[in-house]
């Protein structure tokens, strides 16, 4: 790349980037910051203290939140992560297969609509079938519009692999299931796991979706902090939202670690 057009030296690039980054992530260093604080009173420091952390794991309701947050996000991510992932079999490897784009389109349109719109249809589909089990209701939803979440890295990986050691494989008399529980399946499980946590980390975050069915005992995570807001902001919700942040960071860690692995090997 020529120098004069090196993006690098573009005149007040680094002031912009820092100023980028600080609006980004300075509202979440003071949560984190203030979430030690003793002070009851939310921005007037006074001693460093983690007893927040102890009043919010020792919170009956918010331990029954996050429960019910993770129950419904693992079978969601087990459902939508099946589902995508047939569907990436289907579309990317069916030669034969008609109206893929079409296909294709169903799988991703949770992503072209708003989520009120999905939330509000979800919930006249459900009155009208006359389901009533709230924790049902908030893991066939959230399997619904986390499918397309779980789709895009499983057909990414797909599409990026070749098809060598499949049809190896195959000229060898493997048989289809042979070849893709020890061929296929290997192959793409960078995809198929950064597929599963995105649709897991969407499912816990969800909150209009959640807001809108959860009933008596299945509150979510995101649902039961949003109650704690409109009551004003406290230490202890700063708390939660440090712990929220910390596991997001493992999770991205984790699914970064997978995918610079799966980088440096061959496909």
């Amino acid at each position: 790349m020529s120098r004069n057009h090196d993006v690098k030296r573009y005149p007040g690039l680094g002031i912009l980037s820092l100023a980028f980054f600080a609006y980004l992530y300075a509202p979440l260093l003071i949560v984190v910051i203030y979430s030690f604080n003793a002070n009851r009173i939310t921005g007037v420091w006074t001693e460093f203290s983690v007893k927040w952390y102890g009043s919010a794991l020792n919170n009956s309701a918010l331990m029954a939140a996050v429960e019910t947050s993770l129950i419904v996000a693992g079978i969601a991510t087990v459902v939508a992560t099946t589902i995508a992932l047939m569907a990436a079999l289907a579309i990317i490897r069916g030669k034969n297969l008609r109206f893929r784009r079409l296909s294709e389109t169903v799988v991703n349109l949770p992503l072209l609509l708003p989520e009120i719109v999905l939330a509000v249809a979800t919930l006249i589909l459900f009155s009208l079938i006359g389901l009533q089990n709230g924790l049902l209701k908030l893991v066939i939803a959230h399997s619904a519009f986390c499918t397309p979440f779980a789709f895009l890295p499983i057909r990414a990986r797909l599409q990026g692999m070749s098809l060598d050691f499949e049809e190896a494989a195959t000229d060898l008399y493997a048989p289809r299931w042979t070849v893709f529980r020890r061929v296929t399946l290997p192959l793409i499980f960078p995809g198929l796991f950064s597929g599963a946590m995105l649709a897991f980390l969407i499912s816990m975050d969800d909150f209009i979706t959640s807001n809108m069915l959860a009933s008596g005992g299945t509150t979510t995570l995101p649902v039961y902090i949003f109650s704690l807001i409109r009551a004003g902001t406290s230490p202890e919700l700063n708390a939660i939202a440090t712990l929220l942040i910390a596991a997001s960071l493992v999770l991205a860690t984790v699914a970064l670690t997978v995918a610079a692995r799966s980088a440096r090997e061959p496909n």
